[in-house]
């Protein structure tokens, strides 16, 4: 039986090329899955699906797998930042294909409600000899009608207003259209928004195959990380390589958490923040050396 699963065929040419390197460099060093999570310091279950084209390796991951099977990490690290660049290229047609999926699904949403107006009879019209009252009935039945209509084009619009225009400020800071109904989550996701503030990203579903690094830096040996998921509306902060007591801490629109490492771990990460955009998380690290640092 071989020991590895096929690779998904939707999966990127480079991030294929790069899960195979990753599994040649496991199989050469004769290492398990189990002993490579304890060697590197990440979990078993995150090797899996690293290993199986799930979700791309983190740079810490890949440079503590070059130290364990005794692996040049430059060439490995050049590649991984190929198959990052084309993990974020396949994200963003995701988030487009879902958008658009959302936009026809109010778009038909509309057609129906404006179908159901158009169905309705009209009131008959009155011969010349007939009340006024009558009259006034179809002026104020046409009204609320059209009132009616507005109302829907009106939420239809914040719905889907997002059309490639420079956002306000207001929207700026508020979590993402996608993120505001729990309802159209994918399975397993447990929080969106501000419910999502101060909770663990693994244990709400918010990690996996929904995240992306929107920012790193480089502090000592330490590797520091901005994380973010869309679907979520949240981010926290993630430091790989790191020792024990040091300290990484998440800052976005006011909200700050903090994670430290602990003993016989080399990465931490935050508690999640409820961000509208990637770019407005920032993490920090504090080592147990002295050095600080941010990301950029």
């Amino acid at each position: 039986m071989a020991r590895w699963k096929a690779l998904p065929e939707e999966l990127d040419p480079e991030i294929g090329e790069f899960t195979r390197q990753l599994r040649g460099l496991v199989d050469q060093g004769g290492l398990s899955v189990a002993a490579l999570a304890d060697r590197t310091g990440y979990s078993r279950t995150s090797w899996e699906r690293y290993l199986n084209g799930r979700l791309l390796a983190p740079k810490g991951a890949v440079v503590a797998l070059a130290e364990v099977t005794g692996t040049s990490p430059v060439h490995l690290t050049t590649m991984w930042e190929l198959a990052e660049r084309a993990w974020s290229r396949a994200e963003l047609r995701h988030d487009r294909t879902m958008e658009q999926i959302r936009i026809t699904q109010a778009r038909a949403e509309l057609g129906d409600l404006g179908g159901g107006t158009t169905m309705v009879d009209a009131p008959p019209v009155a011969p010349p000899d007939a009340e006024p009252p009558a009259g006034k009935r179809r002026v104020l039945l046409f009204l609320a009608g059209a009132v009616a209509v507005l109302v829907v084009l009106g939420t239809v619009f914040l719905l889907t207003g997002r059309n490639g225009g420079e956002s306000t400020p207001a929207a700026a800071k508020s979590p993402s259209p996608s993120a505001t109904s729990a309802a159209d989550l994918p399975p397993g996701v447990k929080c969106v928004g501000v419910g999502c503030t101060g909770k663990d990203a693994e244990a709400m579903g918010c990690s996996g195959d929904l995240v992306t690094t929107a920012r790193t830096a480089t502090v000592g040996a330490a590797t520091l990380e901005v994380r973010y998921s869309r679907t979520c509306g949240a981010a926290w902060g993630r430091i790989t390589g790191a020792a024990p007591g040091d300290q990484v801490r998440v800052t976005a629109d006011g909200e700050s958490r903090r994670g430290v490492a602990v003993a016989g771990e080399t990465y931490t990460y935050t508690p999640m923040v409820a961000v509208g955009r990637a770019g407005e998380a920032e993490a920090c690290v504090t080592l147990t050396s002295g050095r600080t640092g941010c990301t950029k």
